[in-house]
């Protein structure tokens, strides 16, 4: 037997949270000395306990933790509670790391305004170029519905092409259009530069036309840094004349596994006025 201390310690919670749990009947002591009131546990009552506190963390109430013990939840129900519990948090944290990278690159572009030089800007024509592409349709242009579509994409885009043999392919280039649904959302285009005579299974083969005029400027880092580059080109096009004709295309000239080393460089179609 254990004292509520040693129990507590053991179970790794608070002498509170146990005298919480017998107050409520929860998790009643194994003995209570009828004299001095001191409670003592089994080490057996450590499994009621490990449970009380996965349910909670769960999310149950405590009256549902409760109900669904008395029921006797077996470990194979409970260890799949755990595991969709884990995968909604997992979820969680990954949305909130996305929203904290979309929140610091907002930031930084508010802090770069005016500041970032704009003399790396090119007006340049862009050569068409075969290209093996997927696409899909994101809600909206901005990275929280672009993200989660382009990235997909590519990883299919690149297992297909490998599936098929194809040793020599990219670099990749990413184009956008309006969907034309009238809701703001956006075709996205995944491609990979491919050699001429390239077929493979599922996947669009096409050339991609040239721009004539582009006005073009290298982005390094990562694509959730990409903003300060975007609107400084958006600046420069607006000071210098231009007028957009269209979404800026990316082509990936660097992509190593580390994010922070992308060398990506904007191509947005621009015409004189």
């Amino acid at each position: 037997m254990f004292t509520i201390g040693d129990f507590a310690r053991h179970g790794r919670v608070s002498v509170r949270m146990l005298r919480h749990y017998d107050a409520i009947g929860l998790l009643r002591p194994a003995h209570v000395d009828p004299h001095s009131g001191y409670r003592f546990y089994s080490a057996d009552q450590l499994a009621r306990l490990n449970r009380v506190i996965a349910l909670k963390d769960l999310g149950f109430t405590l009256e549902q933790v409760g109900s669904i013990l008395d029921e006797q939840v077996g470990p194979e129900q409970l260890r799949g509670m755990l595991r969709l519990r884990q995968a909604e948090l997992e979820t969680a944290a990954a949305e909130a790391a996305a929203r904290l990278a979309r929140v610091g690159a907002r930031l930084r572009a508010i802090e770069s305004e005016g500041r970032m030089s704009t003399q790396d800007v090119v007006v340049k024509k862009i050569p068409a170029v075969r290209i093996a592409e997927l696409s899909g349709i994101a809600a909206s242009f901005g990275p929280a519905d672009i993200t989660p579509v382009i990235s997909p994409l590519y990883d299919e885009l690149c297992a297909r092409l490998e599936g098929a043999g194809l040793k020599e392919f990219g670099p990749g280039i990413a184009y956008y259009e309006d969907a034309g649904r009238g809701d703001g959302s956006v075709v996205v285009h995944a491609g990979m530069t491919v050699p001429e005579g390239t077929r493979v299974e599922g996947v669009d083969v096409l050339v991609l036309p040239g721009v004539e005029e582009a006005a073009t400027v290298v982005h390094r880092g990562s694509m959730d840094e990409i903003l300060p580059t975007a609107q400084t080109l958006a600046s420069w096009i607006d000071a210098n004349g231009y007028t957009s004709a269209g979404y800026a295309r990316e082509l990936y000239l660097e992509v190593p596994e580390d994010r922070s080393g992308w060398v990506t460089e904007l191509q947005e179609p621009v015409t004189r006025g």
